[in-house]
């Protein structure tokens, strides 16, 4: 398996596969094309299909922002790899190609190309729950343990940027009203719903403050805010409100939480590796 680091994404929303990993797609072209004098994106299937709704377009436009850059969508054309894939073409002043890529948006914000079937290194040795129990119990460690073993102890740095991004997410999300982006114009309702959970009794309290946690982050997502895919933005306001609401009702302090997304982060992987994430 590999790292829990390509697990939990930070970025921007509303979508991991068609938001965050086409942002991440046009910064690595960019950066091999800076001399370019203009950009041509194309999208294919899925990506083309559901682009506008998923801001698709503006964020890629954001990346390419002090450059010319045409958005070509091709919602009937699907590449054989992967139904997420976007073509790159870079331009100079004479209008001639100097670079093109093909990349796939696989989930979770992960970019593979033509000559690549994964993005990352695998670091783990073990492919399922099973094998991770049993050295757990040969070695007398916890799950959160086995991740440090072969993550390294810097994963703590990662995790508590991980979590400090969730927290800001659900701070930003509850303090924001008005209307989310799109054409269906939804109201924002995290905030509403935590102000109106603080007149409830206790048990009801605690559940619909629980509720406006996860809301927040979502509709921080929606509105293409900066969030923490877990494992995908479509999912991103689960894990933060869960984590929230130990730490405020239980009163967990931050060792506690980065150990449980350490844990978090490995169930993600198994079923990444051994299932998908996308979709």
């Amino acid at each position: 398996m590999e790292s829990i680091r390509e697990l939990y994404r930070i970025g921007h929303g509303p979508s991991s596969s068609h938001t965050m990993g086409p942002r991440k797609a046009s910064e690595r072209f960019l950066n091999k094309n800076k001399q370019a004098s203009r950009f041509e994106v194309i999208l294919y299937g899925s990506l083309a299909a559901t682009g506008l709704g998923h801001l698709t377009d503006m964020a890629i436009k954001d990346i390419f922002k002090d450059f010319h850059c045409k958005i070509i969508w091709e919602p009937k054309i699907f590449l054989p790899k992967h139904p997420n894939a976007l073509k790159f073409t870079a331009f100079n002043i004479e209008d001639t190609i100097l670079d093109e890529w093909t990349a796939y948006s696989v989930g979770g914000g992960t970019i593979v190309d033509d000559d690549t079937e994964t993005e990352t290194i695998q670091i783990y040795p073990h492919k399922n729950l099973h094998e991770i129990m049993n050295w757990c119990n040969q070695n007398g460690k916890q799950y959160w343990e086995y991740a440090e073993e072969f993550e390294g102890s810097d994963i703590w740095n990662f995790l508590e940027e991980v979590w400090e991004v969730m927290q800001d997410s659900i701070r930003r999300g509850l303090s924001r009203d008005g209307v989310l982006p799109g054409i269906l114009k939804l109201p924002r309702k995290a905030q509403s719903f935590y102000l109106k959970g603080k007149n409830y009794a206790t048990p009801f309290k605690r559940r619909s403050q629980l509720f406006s946690y996860a809301l927040a982050v979502s509709e921080e997502n929606a509105s293409g805010g900066k969030i923490v895919a877990a494992p995908t933005c479509g999912a991103c306001g689960v894990l933060p409100a869960v984590l929230e609401h130990s730490r405020k009702v239980y009163k967990s302090d931050k060792t506690a939480i980065l150990r449980a997304l350490a844990t978090a982060g490995l169930i993600g992987n198994l079923i990444k590796r051994n299932a998908s994430i996308s979709g």
